[in-house]
């Protein structure tokens, strides 16, 4: 009985128009950006793939290496760190996966954050309107979070900093421990990252039905 949730993985709205004027300076920089395609591919989404992936996904490990490996219509797929790179063209092997608190601290000092900064997790509402659309569409779009968006962890504030920095971070990492956390938390368990998963099914599982239910993510 596991749920869609609609405001997780959506397609980022990156189209400039006059209603969103204070942040076409963000929507270009992400258009250019190393995470440009995994913002904004939609694939159509059929719910019985989704849910045939996790109903029989399970980690396993192969060379000291995890991995996912899953059945749909009877046919297997492995995903990795390395597929999630390739398939997302993310291209960020060599990428950061974390920064140190104080790092951290300083660079959210200099993007003009408002609160005190003496834990690890942080609220969106107290940096500027251009940070925050750039944090929300990271959060919404790319993170495993499916409530409490003006909340945003420090991998989430990594990722801000190594993007307005121009260090690349490692979203393939970030997504693969997501899928991994939700198979290791049978009680919070849903259907995460279905445009994902769809794509991954996609690339590498030829011949799926496509006469199931669809679902279709919110921009």
């Amino acid at each position: 009985n596991l749920d869609f949730c609609d405001s997780h993985n959506m397609v980022a709205f990156l189209h400039k128009i006059k209603e969103n004027k204070d942040f076409h300076e963000v929507i270009d920089f992400l258009l250019n950006s190393h995470i440009h395609y995994s913002l904004t591919i939609n694939p159509t989404i059929y719910s019985a793939h989704i849910r045939g992936f996790w109903d029989t996904a399970k980690i396993t490990t192969v060379n000291k290496v995890k991995q996912i490996e899953a059945t749909v219509e009877n046919k297997s797929i492995i995903l990795t760190e390395d597929s999630i790179r390739s398939d997302l063209h993310l291209d960020d092997a060599s990428g950061i996966d974390s920064l140190s608190p104080k790092v951290i601290f300083e660079n959210l000092t200099l993007m003009g954050y408002e609160g005190s900064l003496d834990k690890l997790t942080f609220l969106k509402a107290l940096v500027s309107p251009q940070w925050r659309f750039l944090i929300h569409t990271l959060l919404q779009c790319l993170s495993q979070k499916r409530t409490g968006w003006n909340e945003f962890s420090s991998v989430i504030a990594s990722a801000v900093i190594c993007l307005a920095t121009n260090q690349k971070f490692n979203f393939s990492k970030l997504i693969f421990n997501g899928l991994l956390w939700n198979l290791e938390h049978v009680d919070k368990k849903f259907l995460m990252y279905p445009r994902f998963i769809q794509v991954f099914l996609n690339n590498h599982i030829e011949g799926l039905s496509t006469s199931s239910e669809t679902f279709v993510p919110l921009s």
